[in-house]
């Protein structure tokens, strides 16, 4: 998840031997899937830290090819199936998942069966068959981490830059511009992070919590016949629940109102209660939506929990009250005065934003506060021990560049990789200058940022992409969002210091946005990946190749959606004022909100929405001291994650939060009632219900631009005013 930090669920062994990974994750915080394969560790594995290689099995046959034609492009295709699910899944509410553990196990059930059925011999078999090993299989995650990335750009960013009209009201005449852009964000993190292995996964020996239980679920996988047991339990399950969740997303096109959303104050207000009208205004609806439902299993109680308790803070208090006072306004629908829209982002005099204010613009401030400053404070807090336990000379050290030169293995060399199978010097620094000056060159021709301004958001991006691989390597979050943001006030800074004109230094503004958020985030799952490989005996050398291919597919991959989505629905580049899109895009508001109040002469913020965010956003980071300093740490699950309830002030969609919150229910007694089959299913129903909708959601987008979508052929029954609601 990208935009929330995550709570794991209590362990379902918890007589048993707990492993480092399980530790990390009681302090940190981590998602329950992660706890759920650890549980699965078999006795020869429990015991191992995650700071070694895993020992090496002696029956284990030796794998000549790791880097395979076939593992990269099994890769590319499910991470593309990941990315396509998040670009639905981020355009609904920003949140995102990655393809670690979708690549890992679903990679291990198709080659598999590949290698068994495919011969050895022929030209068929020299691109597909062969034995496929534990090695082989860590190339196949790392590609699809790869090209299932990039996609929090296009659901945040780019589109933010459309609504503040600072590209062409087409994306398709923008495509050069969108792929040009992608590759900046795409390939800078992925090369200035290859030097700094040694020093992450070596010396400080950080967790990545995610990635090393997709380590230990590969090994576990390829562990003979026991293994291939439970491959196939896993894949069946994931397998079925995609297909399934796939057919309903797209069912559900054509009778919404009937098996998808449930608009009960609608329909009390039909059969004569009026006053039920107001539960239908403020969003309160019931959406079977199996995405949300899993991302609710994987996320736990506390995240899921305290993202409904935010928005019945937001839509169930705050937003009546403030209609009540007269600090927001609604606008009444012409057929309809008593059926009232809340929801209005944009308005035609800019003096309404602070006059007269819709909830929802209302809300977004203290939400976005509230994250901002929580997401800091709770990195700041999590890296402090770290921070001054480490002694400057060791850290010169370890960022040597001369380091990076040395052949061989001396004694006093941690890193036991062989250095053949290390990534060589010449790649990596080729690689980065080059990414470099196009950068620079493509920032600087296509959206006029002189050659200091566009070299300081790639050095941005940079020392953000620290902040990013630390706290994800610790807490297994990345804060993407909360760097860019960061990039954004220092470009914010700059452009009201030099006196740039609105449009443009909202054009800086986002776009350097975009190289911290994209280098935070390719760092991050290069790193991650790299962390996989390590605990595997893997190449690193062969996962930087993989990682290239991935980032290549997700350049075009991600644009490509993009441009497929805001054709079906073009209110996700411009909003109708008063009207709620189907896509709440809470990403994009945010960007576009920020960008809007560092460049604005006049901050576009209401006087009362202000003071909230600021009294809100102190007890979110005093709840964070708290919960390090003062609260025992078997009552941290008690305690609110701030991240969550501002996410829901941010996303008008309050089935959303309903939808987690049961999802983590369900997942709770799962676990109480049954844990070796929660241990063995969970993730791969998890996953499926979140890739079947999202990857449903990309053939409604292709139906609705050929016109054979719901809204032509099927019916609104259960809709508000007998309009198509899906």
């Amino acid at each position: 998840m990208a935009s929330t930090a995550v709570d794991h669920q209590p362990g379902a062994l918890e007589s048993r031997k707990r492993t480092d990974v399980e530790e990390g994750l009681d302090e940190k915080r981590q998602d329950s899937s992660v706890s759920s394969i650890n549980h699965q560790l078999d006795e020869g594995f429990e015991g191992h830290d995650v700071t070694n290689p895993f020992p090496v099995d002696p029956d284990e046959p030796i794998e000549t090819h790791q880097l395979t034609f076939r593992a990269i492009f099994v890769g590319c295709c499910l991470g593309a199936v990941v990315g396509s699910s998040n670009i639905y899944l981020g355009l609904k509410t920003g949140f995102t998942f990655g393809a670690q553990l979708f690549g890992a196990i679903f990679g291990f059930a198709i080659l598999k069966s590949v290698s068994k059925i495919v011969p050895e011999s022929g030209i068929l078999g020299k691109f597909l068959g062969g034995p496929f090993g534990p090695k082989e299989n860590c190339t196949v995650q790392t590609a699809a981490t790869a090209a299932g990335g990039l996609g929090i750009l296009f659901v945040s960013a780019v589109p933010a830059m459309y609504r503040l009209d600072l590209l062409s009201e087409d994306p398709a005449k923008d495509i050069g511009k969108l792929i040009a852009l992608t590759v900046c964000a795409g390939f800078f993190g992925v090369f200035f992070v290859i030097p700094l292995r040694r020093y992450y996964i070596i010396h400080q020996k950080l967790t990545f919590p995610t990635p090393a239980a997709t380590a230990y679920t590969i090994r576990q996988l390829h562990k003979g016949k026991s293994g291939a047991v439970v491959a196939k339990k896993k894949s069946l399950a994931l397998l079925y629940t995609f297909l399934g969740v796939f057919a309903y997303k797209v069912a559900t096109g054509y009778a919404p109102g009937i098996i998808y959303d449930w608009h009960i104050g609608w329909t009390l207000y039909q059969l004569g209660w009026k006053g039920a009208i107001s539960i239908e205004n403020y969003g309160w609806i019931i959406e079977f939506t199996p995405a949300f439902f899993g991302a609710g299993m994987l996320s736990g109680l506390n995240a899921s929990w305290s993202f409904f308790g935010g928005a019945i803070m937001a839509w169930g208090i705050i937003a009546p009250s403030l209609i009540k006072n007269g600090l927001a306004f609604g606008r009444p629908n012409p057929e309809l005065p008593e059926y009232v829209s809340y929801y209005a982002m944009v308005f035609t005099n800019t003096d309404d934003y602070i006059d007269r204010p819709s909830p929802r613009y209302w809300l977004l401030w203290p939400g976005v506060f509230i994250m901002l400053l929580y997401s800091f404070a709770d990195i700041f807090v999590g890296l402090l021990p770290f921070l001054t336990a480490m002694k400057a000379s060791t850290l010169k050290k370890y960022l040597d560049p001369r380091g990076w030169f040395v052949r061989g293995n001396p004694e006093d060399d941690e890193d036991k990789t062989p250095h053949e199978d290390r990534v060589p010097f010449l790649w990596w620094s080729v690689g980065l200058l080059a990414s470099t000056i196009t950068s620079v060159a493509i920032l600087a021709t296509l959206f006029h940022m002189n050659v200091g301004t566009a070299l300081l958001s790639l050095i941005l991006g940079f020392i953000f992409s620290f902040i990013a691989v630390q706290s994800a390597g610790h807490t297994d979050v990345n804060p993407v969002s909360t760097v860019a943001k960061a990039s954004q006030l220092v470009f914010g800074g700059i452009s009201k210091g030099t006196g740039m004109a609105e449009q443009p230094a909202q054009t800086i503004n986002l776009v350097s946005g975009i190289i911290a958020a994209g280098s935070a985030a390719q760092a991050s799952d290069m790193c991650g990946d790299l962390k996989t490989g390590y605990l595997l005996r893997a190449k690193p050398r062969n996962q930087f190749i993989a990682q290239l291919c991935g980032s290549v597919v997700a350049v075009f991959l991600t644009c490509g959606l993009f441009l497929l989505f805001t054709k079906a629905t073009p209110c996700i580049l411009k909003e109708v004022e008063g009207e709620l899109c189907t896509y709440g895009a809470p990403s994009v508001a945010a960007w576009a909100a920020v960008a809007l109040a560092v460049t604005r002469p006049r901050l576009p913020v209401p006087p009362s929405s202000g003071y909230t965010a600021i009294g809100l956003g102190i007890a979110s980071v005093l709840t964070v001291f708290a919960r390090h300093w003062l609260i025992p740490k078997k009552y941290h699950a008690w305690v609110p994650n701030w991240n969550a309830i501002g996410l829901a002030f941010v996303v008008p969609q309050v089935y959303y939060p309903i939808a987690m919150a049961v999802g983590s229910i369900f997942n709770f007694f799962w676990l109480k009632r049954s844990p070796a089959t929660f241990d063995l299913y969970m993730f791969p129903i998890s996953a499926g219900l979140l890739a079947g909708e999202g990857l449903g959601g990309v053939l409604q987008a292709l139906l609705a631009i050929v016109g054979a979508d719901g809204a032509t052929y099927g019916t609104a029954v259960g809709c508000p005013l007998n309009s198509y609601c899906g």
